[in-house]
């Protein structure tokens, strides 16, 4: 039975004053929907930008015309219309209608709700999606917005939720993703109804899943594909999709929405030289925010890595980032990050593995990711390595952990491989 993701997660807010003025190999495969919006589209909308481009070419009233639509779409703020005139190709460009009708009118039964989003499960154009409701962080113009759906909507990676197009409506932007039948990885780890069960509890899906996150994550930050180098902005093992398959991979949702809602630019990085009597809301996940995010606000790639090794360290011990258990009356933080240096410092990471795996993985490629998801919490961002070097170190250890697996493919499922005491 699986239990369908829930992509919430508790948050914890802080504020800084803003200043005045911030490739892993892609998929093999493409949805039918990606095809169909490819450049080579022969859609009514692609068929009626090419025409009106060559209409342009042969008469100068209409290059005029051409040249003061386009510059009405890039002063428009709000008009979809005329954002929809200015995207020859893949994205969607939603009515505001549209997503209100298909999540009758707001008031079918959420897929998902937190303080800074909500999610609603529905079909749109035949499409089964889920719509994203944010707030904008700062004021983005319809060329910003354009611009910046126009290239994520271009990414292809097997290890990323399709984003198909957006809409927006007063403050708020809707993000329309493909739906991806499956849990996210928090409850697969830890099902909210059974928590001695996982359905991961062989090695091999384990480190499966952390190498699809691993690629996922360089492809946004590194990736020659893509026009500019993205932050994501929401690493956290609820926002990671364990698919519904024989081969149990991984996608990361939420690609895009920090751009596309503005939280990830250098124009809101605190100045104390500046002063302003506005202050902007920065939402962060607990136990996932690394030291300089929390102090400053600031989303960077080596937030990203610090947020990644929260999630390698989760996929190994299957623990929590952070809980509180109850001793002689009062309740004693408990992070997942003390407890693994203390393991890796006295060589004890074993007795810190998830034990319903039952020692059937190969300790040393366990004790080298333990020490690999510390050096991406390191406390100084400079020393946290850079994703595509993490992708790589996992993708050689995932080689060692199937040579593992073909050594001991005769023993019996439930043979106990390693024999230390605990």
């Amino acid at each position: 039975m699986w239990i369908f993701c829930n992509w919430g997660s508790k948050k914890m807010t802080a504020e800084v004053l803003p200043s005045t003025t911030r490739s892993a190999g892609s998929t093999s495969h493409m949805s039918s929907s990606s095809r169909r919006t490819s450049k080579s589209d022969h859609s009514p909308r692609g068929s009626s930008f090419v025409s009106s481009s060559v209409a342009a070419s042969g008469s100068n009233n209409t290059n005029s015309y051409n040249n003061d639509s386009w510059k009405s779409s890039v002063s428009s703020h709000s008009s979809l219309s005329s954002l929809r005139d200015s995207l020859p190709e893949n994205p969607h460009l939603y009515d505001f209608k549209e997503i209100f009708t298909a999540t009758n009118k707001f008031l079918s039964d959420k897929y998902s709700s937190t303080s800074s989003s909500t999610a609603w499960r529905c079909v749109i154009r035949g499409d089964d999606v889920i719509v994203i409701q944010r707030k904008f962080r700062r004021p983005i113009d319809a060329a910003e917005l354009r611009d910046r759906l126009l290239v994520i909507c271009r990414s292809h990676h097997s290890s990323l939720t399709k984003l198909r197009g957006a809409s927006m409506s007063g403050g708020y932007i809707y993000l329309v993703y493909d739906y991806v039948k499956g849990a996210n990885l928090a409850d697969c780890l830890k099902n909210p109804k059974n928590p001695n069960f996982t359905i991961l509890s062989d090695w091999m899906s384990r480190i499966q899943i952390a190498a699809d996150i691993a690629q996922g994550l360089d492809y946004i930050h590194n990736s020659t594909g893509l026009e500019k180098k993205f932050i994501h902005n929401h690493i956290k093992s609820t926002s990671i999709i364990v698919t519904e398959s024989s081969s149990l991979n991984a996608k990361i949702c939420h690609f895009g929405t920090a751009e596309l809602c503005g939280e990830t630019d250098s124009s809101l990085e605190p100045d104390s030289s500046k002063s302003s009597s506005r202050f902007v809301k920065f939402e962060g996940t607990r136990g996932y925010m690394s030291p300089e995010f929390q102090s400053t606000g600031v989303a960077t790639h080596k937030s990203d890595v610090y947020a990644f090794g929260v999630v390698l360290l989760e996929i190994l011990s299957g623990e929590e980032p952070l809980k509180y258990r109850q001793e002689n009356g009062n309740y004693v933080r408990v992070s997942l990050i003390e407890k693994t240096r203390e393991a890796v410092d006295s060589g004890g990471v074993r007795r810190w593995m998830d034990r319903r795996l039952k020692d059937s993985y190969p300790e040393e490629v366990a004790e080298k990711l333990a020490r690999l998801g510390m050096e991406c919490l390191d406390e100084d961002p400079e020393k946290r390595p850079d994703m595509n070097w993490v992708a790589g170190r996992i993708s050689k250890l995932y080689l060692e952990s199937q040579s593992w697996t073909e050594k001991m493919g005769s023993l019996p499922s439930d043979f106990s491989v390693s024999m230390a005491p605990r």
